[in-house]
């Protein structure tokens, strides 16, 4: 089966108004291009909390409504897909939640994904956890009968939660990204903690330019699935938002610090190279090791059996 996603980026602001914008006209090229969907980062309508603006203490949320009631009229209206960046306004004095929300393409909110690792401290008064509730579920769907699922930015450290999608029959993953937006203050002391010495080393002067496409790489090629990665094109922004292949191949890849769209085909049936396809659901069931089961050997051969010696 075929999906093609439009990963799109802009330089995303505290601006509600100036990012419906930019995702308004980028969903119209999206479709104009072939796109069955349209993918964007976090906080991408909102903005993101901490980076963006300071905190939501007077936040518009009547505002961010009826903007996204805009998102989904127009999804409606072209019949795209779109994955929607943004915050879900809580009851009370709630911290929000960090939300992508899977808008199908009758303009209908058919799930809802809230980030589950919120970056922070265990008080709650630091990164995203002094701004954002976690959520507590995964949210798989179908595109034109391809199962899907979601994640955001920071879930990234969390390898376990690609093999929970791959167990769930996810095929194709939607990792909204916002690493952009960083003083250039903030970059000199990432880079000081990386260590002068050792950027030569790697692809990128930041560690989420280094270890967020490696780690997308990596997930894509251990879990065999697709991954679109949207980020936020706002300077300094750390990486441009790019496209894995589920062999871990990076098939496209955008500039940073400039509005675009990458328009990817997802080929589900395509053979692609997957070296652990025979054993891979044996280690999602807890068997770690190929073949014949050790015990079984260890209780024929004692120099199997025998750890300590030559």
């Amino acid at each position: 089966m075929k999906l093609t996603v439009a990963t799109c980026q802009f330089d995303v602001s505290a601006d509600v108004a100036r990012n419906l914008r930019f995702v308004l006209r980028q969903m119209r090229a999206a479709k104009k291009r072939g796109a069955h969907v349209a993918h964007f980062c976090e906080g991408s309508l909102s903005g993101y909390a901490g980076v963006d603006f300071a905190r939501f203490d007077g936040f518009d949320w009547e505002e961010l409504e009826a903007a996204t009631r805009e998102v989904l009229d127009l999804a409606r209206e072209l019949r795209l897909f779109v994955l929607l960046g943004s915050s879900h306004r809580l009851s009370g004095r709630r911290k929000p939640h960090n939300s992508v929300y899977v808008i199908d393409d009758r303009g209908r909110i058919q799930d809802r994904y809230d980030k589950l690792f919120c970056a922070g401290d265990r008080k709650g008064t630091s990164g995203d956890l002094s701004h954002y509730s976690p959520g507590d579920h995964f949210a798989v769907f179908e595109i034109r009968g391809i199962r899907c699922g979601v994640l955001i930015c920071h879930d990234y450290r969390y390898p376990e939660l690609y093999r929970e999608y791959k167990k769930r029959g996810v095929q194709v993953m939607f990792h909204s990204y916002h690493a952009g937006n960083v003083s250039p203050a903030r970059v000199r002391a990432i880079e000081q903690a990386i260590g002068p010495e050792n950027l030569p080393y790697n692809h990128g002067r930041t560690y989420p330019e280094i270890t967020m496409p490696a780690s997308m790489q990596a997930a894509a090629a251990s879990s065999h699935v697709w991954i679109s990665c949207p980020n936020s094109s706002a300077r300094e922004s750390c990486f441009g938002s790019f496209f894995v292949r589920a062999d871990g191949v990076i098939t496209g890849r955008l500039p940073r610090h400039r509005p675009g769209i990458l328009l990817s085909t997802v080929d589900t049936r395509a053979p692609l190279y997957d070296s652990t396809v025979v054993w891979r659901e044996n280690a999602m069931k807890g068997v770690f090791h190929s073949g014949r089961a050790p015990g079984d050997l260890r209780s024929r051969d004692p120099r199997s059996r025998n750890r300590k010696a030559l």
